[in-house]
């Protein structure tokens, strides 16, 4: 895992806060539109990376399957599944 380090000085006393990435907590990613929030597609790898990379990889991943993806993936976005659909797609 990638953490991103902060270090505050609170009264003179160094702090470490670590920051994780908001995919590293998910099992398993996917596509979602936009508009109506529904879950298009799920990444079948492990996101592993920072946030950026896991994006990019995801949306790289949609594209090779088909070339009518690029259209489809300006109105989608990279995010985390719920618990019931982890579920469902094991």
């Amino acid at each position: 895992m990638k953490y991103i380090i902060i270090e505050i000085f609170v009264a003179m006393r160094p702090r470490r806060i670590f920051i994780m990435g908001k995919f590293e907590r998910y099992e398993k990613v996917g596509l979602r539109d936009k508009e109506t929030k529904n879950l298009i597609a799920v990444y079948p790898q492990k996101p592993e990376g920072s946030d950026d990379e896991i994006e990019k990889n995801v949306k790289y991943w949609y594209y090779q399957k088909s070339c009518s993806a690029e259209e489809m993936l300006n109105g989608m976005y990279v995010d985390g599944l719920t618990e019931h659909e982890l579920k469902s797609h094991k």
